[in-house]
């Protein structure tokens, strides 16, 4: 389902969804209903299935301890909030989606949406758990990987799902 020509402004060869009420509410609805599938499958669902229990906002607190001088919970939530309401999807509405419709206008968006989790993933376990937070890379590939891995891909699925649901 592509949007009308109105629904967009190009940014050079780039063409992102226009700043609008709609826009801003299908950003909080994808990032809501994401990171609850995100959380229910990292801190339910897997440990009932017999695998790791992810902890994103004891990472998170970590990260803040590193970027503010203290450990604070509420800083970790925070964190771990405005991620998954705010930078997420609009990671993939301004920038995966908009990319992956450049340079590959065929892909579905279920494919770019699996490699925009991929690199959620490493964003999360490489970039803010190793270089911010200062843990092992992906924190050395234990089973919270990857749990964390197919946490990240199915919130990005669910992200993307609600997008181009609400596409006009």
């Amino acid at each position: 389902m592509m949007m009308t020509p109105t629904d967009r402004i190009a940014v050079g060869p780039l063409m992102l969804p226009s700043l609008s009420l709609r826009t801003l509410w299908t950003m909080i609805v994808a990032g809501s209903v994401a990171t609850v599938a995100f959380d229910f499958f990292g801190q339910a669902l897997s440990p009932m299935l017999g695998f790791a229990n992810l902890a994103p906002v004891p990472l998170a607190t970590q990260s803040w301890q590193v970027l503010f001088g203290e450990a604070y919970a509420p800083g970790g939530h925070l964190m771990h909030y405005v991620a998954g309401l705010v930078a997420y999807p609009l990671g993939w509405m301004l920038l995966a989606r908009p990319i992956a419709e450049r340079v590959a206008p065929q892909l579905h968006w279920f494919v770019a949406a699996t490699a925009y989790g991929v690199l959620l993933w490493v964003f999360a376990l490489y970039i803010m758990a190793h270089l911010v937070a200062g843990n092992p890379a992906f924190l050395g590939f234990t089973g919270i990987t990857w749990v964390a891995l197919v946490g990240h891909v199915l919130f990005a699925w669910v992200a993307a799902a609600v997008d181009v649901a609400r596409r006009p």
